[in-house]
């Protein structure tokens, strides 16, 4: 672990949660620290840093700067007067453009919501967290919410104490990739902890007072691992009772250290039909807890699989259902028409127009029963 000293400029990291897409996008850390999750290749090749606090503070300012810089420009009508004054800036700040338009979406976005950057900014020092975050309320006390990734490794090692600081400090949502609740496709994938540990992790964000978003990934566990993989994080998820609980199906580009493992064939992967299979599994499985189930990713097959629980799941579980009972050729002209972008839902199927473009892609791309799952994978491996 590094940290770099020298300021160079506004900073954004690769990935945010679709939720925070009108946030405030602020880079506390660089990269992953832990970087060796066999499911994911974002990071790979990179090396994790801690951005000293003085340059999260420096990129706080910035966008307080160029907020009012906005405001004023918006308020009197003189649109270009925004781009000249950063023109003038560049040269004492070198990330002046990026933090100009990253002020001018968190505008148009209500200025309420901040997403700190990268995977896991719990690893930053209590203290130093905590000063980041008064800073952070302080230059902008609108703000109502302020989110972050974690890995439950981290967060299992916090004090309850410094957790609950960090709350105070306005940080009320949590974001945690879980990913399974298995110990054996934890293991697979390497992910660096184990079911107790997701478990400790998730009770204790949750006695902070402090949201939690959990994330759920249908086929990890390969066609060997698939119903455990359902079961266990089932489990996981019950003893929790998180905010949210939100879906990632699993994908497998070839930039993974599993896609070698699919290669020589001791990983089988699970097609879009299985996988709807282990997500109903799971579902079915939600016991005694109030959470909210979000599908708001491409990479899902049926995005309408949202509710809350437990008052929504067989609403929930109605589209799963629709799916796993519709006749192989109306399965597969979903599918083709999904993961290419032409269906939506699972009721576009009956738009006439959309109908007959998904089966002339079914058959341009002569997908049938036997090959569709390369397709669909293939299709998918686009969107990562």
């Amino acid at each position: 672990m590094s940290t770099v000293q020298k300021y160079n400029g506004f900073e954004l990291g690769p990935i945010r949660p679709p939720s925070e897409a009108g946030s405030l996008i602020l880079r506390v850390t660089r990269n992953c620290p832990w970087n060796r999750c066999r499911f994911c290749s974002l990071y790979k090749d990179e090396q994790f840093s801690l951005r000293p606090v003085a340059d999260v503070i420096k990129d706080i300012d910035s966008i307080k700067q160029y907020v009012e810089l906005i405001a004023e420009s918006m308020s009197t009508g003189a649109g270009g007067s925004v781009q000249r004054m950063a023109a003038k800036l560049s040269a004492q700040d070198p990330g002046c453009m990026l933090a100009l338009q990253t002020a001018l979406n968190w505008l148009r976005g209500g200025m309420t919501s901040v997403f700190l950057q990268d995977a896991n900014t719990l690893i930053v020092k209590p203290d130093d967290l905590v000063k980041i975050l008064n800073h952070l309320k302080t230059t902008f006390p609108g703000v109502q919410r302020i989110t972050s990734y974690a890995r439950s490794k981290t967060l299992a090692r916090i004090p309850d104490a410094d957790l609950r600081r960090i709350a105070e400090a306005g940080l009320n949502r949590i974001h945690v990739g879980i990913e399974s609740g298995s110990d054996k496709v934890l293991q697979l994938v390497n992910k660096g902890v184990d079911k107790r540990g997701h478990i400790t992790a998730g009770q204790k964000v949750k006695r902070a007072g402090m949201e939690l978003s959990v994330y759920y990934m249908p086929g990890l566990g390969g066609a060997a691992l698939s119903l455990e993989n359902a079961l266990q994080t089932a489990d996981v998820v019950n003893a929790i009772d998180p905010d949210f609980i939100r879906i990632r199906t699993f994908a497998i580009p070839p930039e993974i250290d599993l896609y070698q493992e699919v290669q020589t064939g001791r990983f089988k992967p699970l097609g879009d039909r299985a996988a709807v299979a282990e997500l109903l599994r799971f579902i079915e499985n939600l016991e005694g807890i109030s959470s909210t189930v979000k599908s708001d990713h491409i990479l899902n097959l049926l995005q309408e699989v949202e509710g809350r629980l437990p008052e929504e799941k067989a609403r929930m579980t109605k589209p799963i259902r629709r799916f796993l009972a519709m006749p192989e050729n109306e399965q597969l002209r979903f599918m083709v028409g999904r993961r290419t972008g032409i269906f939506a839902k699972l009721d576009d199927l009956s738009d006439p127009y959309l109908s007959a473009h998904a089966a002339s892609a079914l058959a341009a791309n002569r997908v049938t029963s036997e090959n569709v799952d390369d397709f669909t994978a293939e299709m998918m491996r686009r969107f990562i």
